[in-house]
């Protein structure tokens, strides 16, 4: 059989995947990775975690997807009702019964999109309750692989609420900021009562199980999952439990995520072996599917994939009347879905698009739902081949007669839109929020930038002033030495800028060519219209007064530039006010691009 990672193998070998199908039904989003050999009796549906640890295995999912298409089982992948890009969804009480009904919808899409009637289900956190609750309800489950499976609910919760302070710390935010209404994690809240439904969970009580075969990966430090491996066996299923090697690197964080390849490989290995006993063939005479859009309150949403080879996978997201704006094109942060940090970029969409603003938001190549592009490194953030992937997007809108269009992003997203602007006439504004920079030095190593990722000054003051930090400090939980770099490489910056202030430096703008400042220069002639967002103590603001002085003094040279400060936010504009302000911004330039 193929071994784990041989899509991306083999991608690196001078073939590009094309994205998975893209599907609709049953308000969601789903996408349908069909067999590349004749296809097996079975087909795997994977049922995702939730929150936070969803935007971690996104990719997980797609490779696992890819190499079970090797050894030909077609699989779906899809959103639960009201999270990534599914409608939303207004708690109604009813639990986690939405999620189940989704799942069940979703099991009969794959039946019918692979000719099979059975199923494999390959399940991680949270998802693995939905797992077991859809083998109760539907005959003809094979095997379930349960990773890292939330055992007790109420342990989960616990587990949920260390987890949000640890990614809020990581960015920075102070307590007054954070969101702990409810169940939060990184800007996603569980409804309130799926959050009761899930405190009543408790997989050691299950006295059946409607499958004969169950894989379960266990976490090292977490005795429950080996117990429920146990507990399985006492119910007659036939339990393969192995290690779950990789988990800590894969869910800390998607950005710097490193995908787990032994545990890749046990998977599809496990999988393969369970098809194996059904023997049967699945029809081969299917009808393509075609996806249909959501319709919303206010637009409507067509899930479509696009470029050579329909190798990237996006959302359309249209007005349902009269388009009265140009249309944006969201750029995706770091490694994050589509969909955006906190669903960010979905909230966005729709908002615009209730204002006559059409959008696109969109995987840049292997990131999330899109494969990686043939001979382009595995880093693929800051890189020249993410550009390929903006122009892509571009034709699509020319083609779909969607110009005039503007390029949001941010963080590595703003770099890439204020990049896409400067290559691509067609980008008639550019938004630009919390950028790290507007230029890479090449020789410089992404990866290292992004594991030991400076701070301002004022954050590091700030942090260095409260006694948590100090406790973890000294308890040696905080790289000192990297913090004490950054820390001394800020100060000389700031240094330096304030001689150059103080010698007069900043006036010879006008003659400087370097290529931040010749950047703006080049889309100040065209007149592109440019909005740049910070919040106020982000390290990005710090890199913009390298290049226009101390408060942006030269600025001045810019007049057409609107620079926006919000107060008291994160990097990641966790506060809703400041989403507020980041939306105004986008939709005044929408509407302004289109009486140009």
């Amino acid at each position: 059989m193929a071994g784990w990672g041989a899509a991306e193998k083999q991608d690196k070998e001078g073939q590009t995947r094309s994205a998975a199908i893209p599907v609709t039904f049953a308000g969601t989003v789903g996408l349908f990775t069909s067999a590349v050999t004749p296809s097996r009796g079975s087909a795997v549906l994977f049922l995702s975690p939730w929150g936070f640890e969803e935007m971690c295995v996104r990719k997980f999912w797609r490779i696992l997807a890819e190499d079970l298409a090797d050894i030909g089982i077609s699989s779906l992948r899809f959103d639960y009702a009201g999270t990534g890009d599914a409608l939303d969804l207004a708690d109604e009480g009813k639990g986690l019964e939405p999620w189940h009904e989704t799942a069940l919808a979703a099991a009969a899409k794959l039946k019918a999109l692979a000719g099979c009637e059975r199923l494999i289900l390959v399940s991680q956190g949270l998802g693995g309750t939905i797992a077991a609750a859809l083998a109760e309800r539907l005959a003809g489950i094979d095997g379930i692989a349960f990773l890292a499976p939330v055992v007790s609910g109420r342990a989960y919760l616990r587990e949920l609420t260390v987890w949000s302070k640890m990614i809020d710390e990581s960015m920075g935010l102070t307590e007054a900021q954070r969101q702990t209404e409810g169940v939060t994690v990184a800007s996603l809240r569980m409804p309130d009562s799926a959050a009761d439904a899930v405190k009543k969970l408790n997989l050691m009580t299950l006295d059946r199980l409607a499958t004969p075969n169950c894989l379960v990966l266990t976490r090292p430090g977490r005795p429950g999952d080996s117990d429920f491996a146990r507990h399985l066996e006492t119910l007659g299923v036939e339990v393969t439990q192995t290690s779950y090697e990789g988990y800590d690197d894969l869910v800390s964080n998607p950005t710097i995520a490193t995908m787990p390849t032994e545990t890749g490989r046990k998977i599809v290995e496990w999988v393969q072996s369970v098809a194996a006993k059904t023997g049967d063939a699945a029809s081969t005479e299917l009808t393509p599917p075609v996806a249909e859009p959501l319709i919303g309150e206010g637009f409507r949403e067509t899930p479509l994939r696009f470029g050579a080879d329909n190798r990237l996978f996006g959302i359309l997201c249209e007005p349902e009347g009269a388009r009265t704006g140009a249309t944006a094109l969201l750029l995706t942060t770091a490694y994050d879905r589509h969909a955006g940090w906190g669903r960010m970029s979905v909230t966005m969409a729709r908002a615009l698009a209730r204002d006559g603003i059409a959008s696109l938001r969109f995987d840049t190549a292997n990131v999330g739902d899109s494969p990686p592009l043939s001979g382009a490194p595995e880093q693929v953030l800051y890189s020249r081949e993410q550009h390929l992937d903006v122009a892509e997007a571009l034709d699509l809108l020319e083609r779909l007669a969607l110009l005039p269009t503007y390029v949001v992003g941010r963080c590595s997203g703003g770099y890439l839109a204020f990049q896409a602007a400067l290559r691509d006439a067609r980008c008639r504004g550019l938004i630009t929020v919390n950028p790290y920079s507007f230029h890479w030095d090449e020789s410089r190593s992404v990866d290292e930038a992004l594991r030991f990722a400076p701070r301002s000054l004022e954050t590091y003051g700030r942090k260095l002033l409260q006694m948590e930090t100090l406790k973890r400090l000294f308890g040696g939980q905080v790289d000192a030495r990297s913090a004490i770099c950054n820390m001394a490489t800020g100060l000389g910056r700031r240094a330096i800028r304030t001689a150059r202030q103080v010698l007069g430096a900043f006036p010879i703008f006008a003659a400087a060519q370097g290529p931040v400042l010749g950047g703006f220069r080049t889309l100040a002639k065209r007149g592109v219209d440019m909005s740049l967002i910070y919040s106020a103590h982000d390290i990005g603001l710090d890199h913009l007064h390298d290049e226009f002085g101390e408060n942006g003094v030269g600025l001045k040279h810019f007049p057409d530039i609107r620079l926006t400060v919000i107060p008291e936010a994160d990097h990641n504009l966790t506060p809703p006010y400041a989403r507020k302000v980041y939306l105004r911004e986008v939709r005044e330039m929408g509407l302004r691009l289109a009486n140009r």
